[in-house]
């Protein structure tokens, strides 16, 4: 069986580790601190495989060259990525194996333009499907855009929404409580996302995480996967700019006005 830990670096990042303890090996991903990941491998008596890196920011990327030069690790990463030393480079659909685990790479342009998601289904090494989404997909909203569209990012948020409800979502970044409160803003009457907010808030004030979460709970409290579902979301886009009738915004339309409001919220 396989477990996954955090590495809590900088003040909110969450750096993966996907550990096999009867074999000692582990996979990492998004590497952006290399002497904390090192230093904690060597506390469990971990050797690195390999490091799985979903885009090019320096928080993703700033461990890998001094990670690959002391553990002669794989590096996976897409194939047009913004930033060096992949070794292992990947494209859409694409499939591979480490540590006996299957994974499948989603391209999801929005944040970046070489960003991907690395997606595992249920297998015999973990029970339930497991999702690692760099700053695509957050707990209760999604990464700024930052070289994508809209358009791209309402594309990439809908591939991910129809994963398994039970994938668990492993995102990089603990921003889970400010997100849930403009959610909030969008949806004051979403029962599901008051509870969660709640539950969040004990788990934060407690010094525990919030992630991972799971596609069913996005589904349900996270208004960027609601365009198309919830009233109240589209009554939010519609006052954001009244000239435009409800029933002639589009969903792509719709998450924009999203977008714009969270940027300045």
């Amino acid at each position: 069986m396989l477990n996954i830990h955090p590495i809590h670096a900088f003040n909110d990042n969450f750096i993966w580790s996907i550990e096999d303890s009867l074999t000692q090996r582990a996979i990492v991903v998004d590497p952006g601190d290399g002497a904390l990941v090192r230093q904690y491998l060597e506390s469990k008596q971990l050797q690195l495989d390999a490091t799985l890196v979903t885009h090019h920011h320096p928080d993703h990327t700033g461990g890998l060259a001094l990670l690959h030069s002391h553990y002669n690790c794989e590096v996976y990463g897409y194939e047009r990525a913004n930033y060096s030393g992949v070794t292992k480079p990947l494209k859409e659909g694409q499939c591979f194996s480490i540590l006996d685990c299957d994974f499948s790479v989603i391209a999801v342009p929005g944040h970046t333009l070489d960003h991907i998601a690395f997606f595992s289904e249920q297998q015999t090494s973990h029970p339930t499907p497991w999702l690692f989404c760099g700053d695509t997909l957050f707990s209760g909203g999604c990464g700024r855009l930052f070289e994508g569209t809209p358009e791209q990012m309402h594309q990439s948020l809908t591939q991910l929404s129809q994963l398994p409800h039970d994938t668990q979502v492993f995102c990089a970044h603990e921003y889970t409580l400010a997100n849930l409160k403009f959610a909030r803003s969008v949806e004051p009457n979403n029962e599901a996302l008051s509870q969660y907010e709640q539950r969040c808030k004990n788990l934060r004030s407690n010094a525990q995480d919030t992630i991972p979460s799971t596609i069913a709970i996005e589904l349900a409290v996270n208004p960027f996967l609601r365009t198309n579902c919830s009233a109240e979301v589209k009554a939010f886009a519609t006052s954001c700019l009244p000239q435009v009738p409800q029933s002639q915004m589009s969903e792509t339309e719709i998450f924009k006005l999203l977008r714009l409001a969270k940027d300045t919220f």
